[in-house]
């Protein structure tokens, strides 16, 4: 943390989800929520989501790691992605930017060590974030991301990034979801269902939209799946200094069985925790996970 940098004003205690907002060093207004003690002895958790995702996705599971009431969770909308600002160029739709964003949210609220619970993109920021700012992290949660991303899976998420149907009706969404995602994600109850379909599209002046600016299939659209990926173990390999926890879908086609049991073979502290009947990406809402995660979270230690 930079000395004398400026800290925001937070409600120390919060039982429910609070919202602030940082100013990105370009001006774009990043949205961010809280919810648990901010002065609490326990290590914070900050959560990174996936690439059109919003931090709902954490309700589940951020309220479970909050709920002794001792430790502070975070998460982050990405520039264009929930409660955050759309970046009128599409271009900046991009990890190096994205990690600028992370590094300005981070000084803002004075978090100096966390541990990082990062869903695909965001498993991917939170491996960039340790080859620059090692430090910070004091343990790595990754769910359903590695260094060797599946061409599949990253051209299925291409082929329905802003291209979904547009629902009426909640209950539509919810719908559409299961068409689209049913053969990945095949023990979901119809609660579930809908839950998804309220992280995915929201309310405004009277119609639904999708909570992320359409915009994130361009970058995408320019990626040539015929050329092999970099290679990104290099970046992950920055991450063997702290416990890593990997989690995979066991229906992903994101992240191989292979690259996963591969992660936390060559990482001298880790463990792997399979999910069960979903694929990309692993909701973290059921019990065994969120138990599997508190449990890793507590070997972690508290900050130094």
């Amino acid at each position: 943390m930079t000395a004398g940098a400026p800290h925001l004003s937070v409600v120390p205690v919060s039982q429910e989800w609070q919202s602030l907002y940082v100013t990105a060093k370009d001006g774009l207004k990043l949205h961010v929520h809280h919810i648990g003690n901010r002065a609490g002895t326990e290590l914070p958790v900050f959560c990174l989501p996936g690439l059109s995702r919003n931090v709902d996705d954490f309700d589940t599971i951020g309220r479970a790691l909050a709920a002794g009431g001792n430790r502070w969770v975070v998460a982050l909308d990405s520039r264009g992605r929930g409660g955050s600002e759309y970046d009128p160029n599409w271009r900046n739709y991009d990890l190096k930017v994205e990690l600028e964003d992370l590094l300005q949210v981070l000084v803002a609220l004075g978090i100096e060590q966390a541990i990082f619970l990062g869903t695909s993109r965001g498993g991917l920021l939170t491996a960039a974030l340790s080859t620059i700012r090692p430090t910070v992290i004091k343990a790595a949660i990754i769910n359903d991301i590695g260094p060797v991303i599946e061409a599949r899976g990253l051209a299925r998420i291409r082929g329905y990034i802003g291209k979904l149907p547009k629902p009426r009706t909640i209950a539509e969404g919810a719908e559409t979801l299961r068409r689209v995602f049913g053969t990945h994600f095949t023990d979901m109850a119809p609660e579930a269902w809908d839950r998804y379909a309220r992280r995915t599209w929201t309310e405004k002046d009277g119609t639904l939209v999708a909570r992320y600016d359409a915009n994130l299939m361009r970058p995408l659209a320019e990626l040539d799946l015929e050329t092999p990926f970099p290679d990104l173990w290099v970046h992950f390999a920055a991450l063997e200094p702290v416990p890593l926890m990997v989690i995979r879908g066991d229906l992903s086609d994101l992240l191989s069985r292979e690259t996963a049991m591969e992660m936390v073979t060559r990482h001298p502290d880790a463990r792997l925790h399979v999910v069960p009947y979903q694929g990309h990406a692993p909701l973290l809402e059921d019990e065994e996970t969120i138990e599997a995660v508190k449990a890793f979270i507590a070997s972690c230690g508290t900050a130094t």
